[in-house]
């Protein structure tokens, strides 16, 4: 077998590692041992926290639609809105509650008390 010398494809290979970690401080941008084992841990990173970003969000939304519910002018959870949301057949997702509570607070109420309402009617139907 003849020998191969891997001179021009090894430094194009090291080349485009090393762009990938240009932004990496000290030997992980420099040395090409440890920045494959950076660019490693970089990528699982990346990966992990996709999943957890879309996670972390639903949260801050479910936090801030939470907060607007139990102000004075609603007072009850964000249980109770979200379960009587999808009894009246209002699909609105979280985000788009969040958003509105944080901008047009009194929109969100009218949306919230109307609940109440249809809630109370249909129990004074049902007796």
């Amino acid at each position: 077998m003849t020998r191969v010398k891997r001179g021009y494809t090894a430094r194009r290979h090291r080349k485009k590692i090393r762009l990938f970690a240009s932004t990496f401080i000290g030997a992980h941008s420099r040395l090409t041992r440890t920045t494959t084992q950076q660019r490693m841990r970089a990528l699982v990173s990346s990966h992990r926290d996709r999943s957890r970003k879309k996670r972390d969000f639903r949260r801050l939304w479910i936090t801030r639609i939470n907060a607007v519910t139990r102000e004075d002018r609603v007072s009850y959870s964000y249980s109770k809105l979200i379960k009587n949301l999808y009894k009246r057949q209002l699909l609105l997702n979280r985000k788009i509650l969040a958003q509105i509570a944080l901008s047009n607070k009194n929109f969100f109420y009218m949306i919230s008390n109307k609940i109440i309402n249809q809630k109370e009617n249909t129990n004074k139907i049902k007796e």
